[in-house]
C-alpha cells in the first residue's frame, strides 16, 4: 500500500511543497506547488531574517498546510537550506514553522540541512529517471543563496556547496536596471572565485551528463525552448545546447526587469534574480565544456523535493 508524504522545501528565494504516494522508492505525485517568498531578502548584508520575509514563508506555508490536511498526508518534512544556516534570528523563522506544521501533525519540525546533506538529496531526486548509461552525473542545484554541485553515478561521489545563488549574486553585484557592464563584470568575477574550490573538490571531469535543477534551470530550459507558457511536463528532461544556453543566458543579463516580466514562462518573482543565476549558469557552461567536454544541459523537474518525499518513505 502506498504513503502518502509530503515534502516542504525552503530555500532563500522560494517555498516549495510536493505531496506524494510513494509505492516501490517510486513517486506519484498528488500535489506540487511552488511559491516565491523571498526569505533570504537582504540576509547577507544583514545577517538575520526580514520580518516580512518570515511572514511572507508564514502564509505560504499555512496554505501549505492546509492542503496537506486536505490530502490526508501521513508523514511529513520540511527542510530549510542555506538562508536559513546563515542568520542570527533562525529561532523566529523555526518557531513559527513548528506553529504552523504542528496543525498538520503534531510535533513536526522544520530543520535546516548542511550542504552536504542538501547536495544528496538534490542528486536522489534528480537523477532517480535518468538512463544510468548516461552517468557519471554532474547535478547542479541553483538556488537563492547557494549552488549545490554533485557528481555522482549509482551513489554521490562528491560535492560542494557553494555560496553562489541568484539572490545573493544580484544583492551583491546587480545594482541597476539592467545591470551596467561593471556590475556585470564584478558579478562573473564573484562566481569565478567561489567556483574554484567546488571545482577543485567535486572532480568534474569525470561526467559524461550535466543536470540542472530549480527555478533558474527550469526557466531557461522554458525560454530556450520558446514555450509559450510554462508547461512543467515539457521541461521535465528537457535538453539544452551549449550554445542555446549561453544566448538566453546573455539575453537575460542585458534586460531590464519589465522586460523579464513580459517573457511569457518568466514567473514575475524571479525576474528581478534571473540575471544572476544567468550569470551562475554561463560561468558553470564554460568550465564544463572545457573540463569534461559537457556541451549539453538537461533540465530535471524533479529535484531535492522528491528526494525529501522519498527520504521519509523508507
Amino acid at each position: 500500500m502506498a504513503l502518502r508524504a509530503a515534502g516542504v522545501d525552503c530555500g532563500t528565494n522560494s517555498i516549495r511543497l510536493l505531496i506524494a504516494d510513494v509505492s516501490d522508492g517510486r513517486l506519484t505525485d498528488v500535489h506540487r506547488e511552488t511559491r516565491i517568498v523571498r526569505l533570504g531578502q537582504g540576509v547577507d548584508a544583514t545577517g538575520q531574517f526580514a520580518p516580512e520575509a518570515i511572514e511572507r514563508a508564514r502564509v505560504a506555508l499555512a496554505d501549505y498546510a492546509e492542503q496537506m490536511k486536505a490530502h490526508g498526508v501521513q508523514r511529513v518534512r520540511m527542510v530549510a537550506t542555506s538562508a536559513a544556516r546563515d542568520v542570527s534570528n533562525r529561532d523566529d523563522f523555526f518557531a513559527m514553522t513548528a506553529g504552523v506544521l504542528g496543525t498538520v501533525l503534531p510535533g513536526t519540525l522544520a530543520e535546516v540541512i548542511t550542504g552536504a546533506e542538501e547536495a544528496e538529496l538534490s542528486f536522489r531526486g534528480a537523477v532517480g529517471e535518468l538512463d544510468s548509461a548516461r552517468g557519471p552525473f554532474v547535478v547542479v542545484d541553483l538556488g537563492g543563496g547557494s549552488t549545490e554541485i554533485v557528481l555522482g553515478a549509482d551513489r554521490v561521489i562528491a560535492s560542494y556547496s557553494a555560496d553562489i545563488g541568484c539572490v545573493r549574486l544580484t544583492e551583491r553585484c546587480l545594482h541597476s536596471d539592467p545591470p551596467t557592464p561593471a556590475e556585470v563584470d564584478a558579478a562573473r568575477a564573484f562566481v569565478r572565485e567561489r567556483l574554484e574550490p567546488a571545482l577543485r573538490s567535486v572532480p568534474v571531469e569525470g561526467a559524461r551528463t550535466w543536470v540542472g535543477l530549480a527555478g533558474t534551470m527550469t526557466t531557461l530550459s522554458a525560454l530556450a525552448h520558446n514555450m509559450a507558457t510554462y508547461d512543467a511536463a515539457a521541461i521535465h528532461l528537457s535538453r539544452v545546447t551549449g550554445d542555446d544556453l549561453v544566448a538566453v543566458c546573455e539575453k537575460l543579463i542585458g534586460m531590464t526587469r519589465a522586460q523579464r516580466v513580459a517573457l511569457a514562462p518568466m514567473h514575475e518573482g524571479r525576474a528581478d534574480v534571473i540575471g544572476g543565476g544567468a550569470i551562475v549558469v554561463q560561468e558553470l557552461a564554460r568550465e564544463l565544456r572545457a573540463r569534461a567536454g559537457i556541451d549539453e544541459l538537461t533540465v530535471s523537474e524533479h529535484d531535492i523535493l522528491d528526494g525529501i518525499v522519498l527520504s521519509i518513505a523508507g
